[in-house]
């Protein structure tokens, strides 16, 4: 019979029906964002919500509805002054792509940084480019078919 106790004591967790349900980053200039994320990476805007009594705006953008995707939460505090720093935790998000020499040629026209052209990844045979947002977070593009 199942106990739902571990052979070391500890109590066993359910985690079949977990699922990663969304990434939030604080944006300095909501509206940027929002286009770079909607217009310029093709995600939708799937949810927006302003707190006035809390001074924030928060909008949650993806390629497929929230009940069955991960997304990304754009957070904008209204009184902040100064762009985030980003600190040495964070990596990056990635997003696959078909084309990504095309890709990053249509984003290089918008002005989008590219710190890492669109080739081979290194002792791989898959193309990734890496692009920066407005804010400077890192996103990782992967060439898929």
């Amino acid at each position: 019979m199942d106990t739902g106790v571990q052979s070391d004591g500890a109590v066993a967790v359910d985690t079949s029906r977990f699922r990663f349900l969304h990434t939030m980053i604080r944006v300095f200039d909501f509206d940027k964002s929002v286009d770079f994320y909607c217009r310029l990476l093709g995600m939708k805007m799937l949810q927006k919500r302003e707190v006035e009594q809390a001074r924030y705006t928060m909008a949650y953008v993806g390629y497929g509805d929230q009940s069955a995707s991960a997304v990304v939460e754009l957070t904008y505090n209204w009184d902040q002054k100064e762009p985030y720093t980003i600190g040495s935790g964070f990596g990056h998000l990635a997003i696959g792509v078909q084309d990504i020499y095309g890709t990053c040629k249509r984003l290089e026209k918008e002005g989008v940084k590219i710190p890492r052209p669109p080739g081979p990844l290194k002792f791989g045979t898959v193309n990734i480019a890496f692009i920066e947002d407005p804010d400077g977070y890192k996103i990782e593009l992967v060439e898929r078919p």
